[in-house]
């Protein structure tokens, strides 16, 4: 469908039928000028409802027709007819309806949502440091591995694809709504809870699957070596998009030598360098394995594994204890086996993302 014809439809199906028409006094008014920006909700005398009907915002997303938006549509339904009494439940976004519409080139699957503020990566780009404070990735982090355990334990769903584009924040400034409509905004008063948004490539948990997903950097190794995979992917996903956010790079980036860009043996390169040679357990699942490691685990991915680049060396923004415990944080995520990977419900016990500062005392103190 064209663009024009598309918002042509929105238009007419958005339209609400024709009110009477209201005849008012010419006279007893000021003159405003044309160019002046009027926003009835904020004079004294307005009440909302008491002169229009109320208004109320939503966001639409409308699939081309070539996509056919089927199967995000059917992980709204299952999200809708789960536990909304969990905590992660406020920080999932939800679809308000869907529907279907037919055209001459195809029919467009659209979804109906609440709309919401900029992503962690806009936040990201909007600090000059182009880094989230501690407390700012602390705060946002509880309230994402709130949102994955009720994913994960309430609606047997893995997200597959956790990065910043996707991490959302309500809305909770109510003039938000009326300025985006009218004019580009900044900041708002009060930043609203992250909401993990965008589940068009979610799948269901508790069924086996070994099929490529996640973005490339962000590509855990069972992904890589298309071993069978399911919730822990997104406790890895998770680590390394903490990584983006707080330490002002990627945690890894795969560019092959070659100069073609990604690949998967520049990425597992590179996942060595940073946390060591894999355990042969998890070699011995993955069907890819033989393209880059010998039985004995001995790599072979004809791509130099990178030195000093552990995680004690890479991290650059903390220091002694601090850096200690968020460095075993983020081990919690990132392991080679699924298995040795924290969930969750585990991650939002952790010392250092609830601010615990563990001492070691040496028996003489």
């Amino acid at each position: 469908m064209h663009k024009a014809s598309l918002l042509q439809w929105a238009r007419s199906a958005l339209r609400r039928p024709s009110w009477p028409v209201l005849a008012y006094s010419k006279t007893g008014y000021e003159i405003v000028s044309a160019s002046q920006l009027l926003e009835e909700e904020r004079f004294d005398a307005f009440k909302q409802g008491h002169y229009y009907p109320s208004r109320r915002y939503v966001s639409l997303k409308v699939y081309t027709c070539d996509e056919s938006g089927q199967d995000e549509v059917q992980i709204y339904k299952r999200l809708s007819q789960k536990n909304s009494s969990h905590p992660g439940s406020a920080h999932v976004r939800t679809a308000l309806g869907t529907f279907a519409l037919s055209r001459r080139e195809g029919v467009h699957q659209c979804l109906v949502q609440k709309p919401m503020w900029e992503s962690f990566r806009h936040l990201l780009y909007r600090n000059p440091e182009r880094r989230f404070s501690e407390d700012l990735l602390k705060a946002g982090l509880t309230q994402i591995f709130l949102a994955l355990d009720y994913l994960h334990t309430e609606c047997n769903l893995v997200h597959t694809d956790i990065k910043s584009d996707n991490i959302l924040q309500a809305i909770e400034d109510p003039s938000i709504p009326d300025l985006y409509a009218s004019r580009r905004f900044e900041l708002p008063k009060v930043f609203g809870d992250a909401v993990l948004s965008d589940f068009g490539s979610a799948v269901r948990g508790d069924e086996k699957r070994n099929h490529d997903a996640q973005p490339n950097v962000y590509r855990s190794p069972e992904v890589m070596l298309k071993a069978d995979w399911s919730y822990p992917v997104d406790i890895w996903n998770d680590g390394v998009m903490v990584w983006g956010l707080f330490e002002r790079k990627h945690m890894f980036y795969g560019n092959d030598p070659d100069g073609k860009g990604y690949s998967t043996r520049a990425h597992l390169a590179e996942v060595i360098g940073m946390l060591g040679a894999p355990p042969l357990t998890s070699l011995k699942r993955g069907k890819r394995s033989p393209e880059f490691f010998t039985e004995d685990g001995q790599w072979k991915g004809e791509v130099e594994i990178p030195k000093g680049a552990s995680l004690e060396e890479s991290e650059e923004f903390l220091s002694g204890e601090n850096k200690i415990m968020f460095l075993d944080f983020m081990r919690g995520m990132l392991q080679w086996c699924p298995e040795d990977r924290k969930t969750a419900k585990e991650l939002l016990q952790d010392p250092w993302l609830n601010g615990i500062i563990l001492r070691l005392w040496s028996q003489s103190t």
